[in-house]
């Protein structure tokens, strides 16, 4: 395969406007400078030609000038209900090829309720949840105490605090409303489950029928399954949850939750959990790259919590290149498989 002139396309923290009496954690999302540049090497290790773009609203400018022959998409976007979907429809749009979910995908992955309730229709197991609009809908006879509360589109722990986990109805009232009326959404309730937290992240696509796997990278069904990640919230200074702060921290800083990677669990409990996380891809129709997350109940059973389609690339401290370099996969061989598996979707 030859060399590509390839777009990196991404929102960085210092470039993105947030409204006054935006919450705190409003930039969490977006990405960090290091992150852009380290993409950028990574694609010229693998004999390509990036450059970056700023996936405002000069993108539809700027792409269409630079007329590359791919971009490589991590935008999270700028605002409204299915922001991740902004760039993908663009590019759509314009006939240009981009890595990882098209604009269904992302729409699903980013609305918390709807991925669910695709998953329980699907049988895939999810915790019992409500989607309070208003903050005074009564509460649903399949939930009960205590439960769990977070804005229904938000993503890197936003909106989830100490507070977050409820034990009684005047607490539940209190978090429902701060939710709807800091992050402008609907508050997702969930049944809270107490177990371990797993993270899981893959690469691959859903082979054709008669396909065959890319390379020996991938497995039968034409996946790469990283090692579970254990999320140790009872280790930081965050205990209980994983939220935009606790993730904030660097792998040695004695704030940061525990990364445990591969976790210590039974070769059963992984493989269902690798199970569940290619199901929780396809029924999303995710592309080339995912992060599924998990929580377990009281006894141990994983439950699907949710699906980032655009999980983080930090090339120190996000989940799913924690989990590439536990198996010793190198940064520039994880982003240049994300590439090279949507140049082959698209034929290049």
């Amino acid at each position: 395969m030859t060399g590509l002139r390839v777009a990196v396309l991404a929102n960085r923290k210092y470039s993105v406007q947030i409204q006054t009496g935006a919450p705190h954690d409003a930039l969490a999302e977006y990405d960090a400078e290091e992150t852009v540049q380290a993409i950028q090497r990574a694609l010229r290790a693998g004999g390509h030609a990036p450059f970056f773009l700023e996936a405002d609203e000069t993108l539809l400018d700027t792409v269409r000038q630079a007329k590359p022959d791919i971009c490589f998409n991590i935008a999270e976007g700028l605002q409204g209900d299915a922001r991740e979907s902004q760039v993908p429809a663009l590019l759509e749009m314009l006939g240009i090829p981009y890595t990882a979910s098209k604009i269904l995908g992302h729409a699903l992955s980013l609305d918390k309720a709807a991925a669910k309730q695709i998953w329980r229709d699907s049988s895939l197991p999810t915790a019992p949840f409500q989607l309070f609009r208003h903050g005074d809908e009564p509460l649903e006879g399949q939930l009960r105490y205590p439960l769990f509360v977070k804005p229904v589109r938000e993503g890197s722990g936003m909106g989830i605090n100490a507070r977050s986990i409820v034990q009684d109805a005047a607490a539940l009232r209190e978090q429902v409303r701060w939710v709807i009326e800091t992050y402008q959404q609907p508050a997702l309730v969930e049944a809270y489950l107490p177990g371990r937290e797993f993270t899981v992240g893959l690469v691959g696509n859903t082979l054709r029928p008669g396909g065959a796997p890319r390379s020996n990278f991938y497995n039968a069904q034409g996946f790469h399954l990283f090692p579970v990640l254990e999320l140790d919230t009872q280790r930081g200074a965050v205990r209980g949850v994983y939220n935009a702060q606790a993730k904030s921290y660097a792998l040695d800083d004695d704030r940061a939750p525990g990364y445990l990677c591969p976790a210590d669990i039974p070769p059963d409990l992984r493989d269902a959990l690798y199970r569940l996380a290619v199901l929780a891809f396809e029924t999303l129709g995710a592309l080339d790259v995912s992060r599924v997350d998990f929580r377990a109940g009281a006894d141990g059973t994983p439950y699907l919590m949710e699906i980032n389609t655009l999980p983080g690339v930090n090339p120190l401290v996000s989940d799913l290149v924690i989990a590439a370099r536990a198996e010793d996969t190198p940064y520039e061989v994880l982003i240049n498989e994300i590439l090279d598996l949507a140049r082959e979707r698209y034929q290049i």
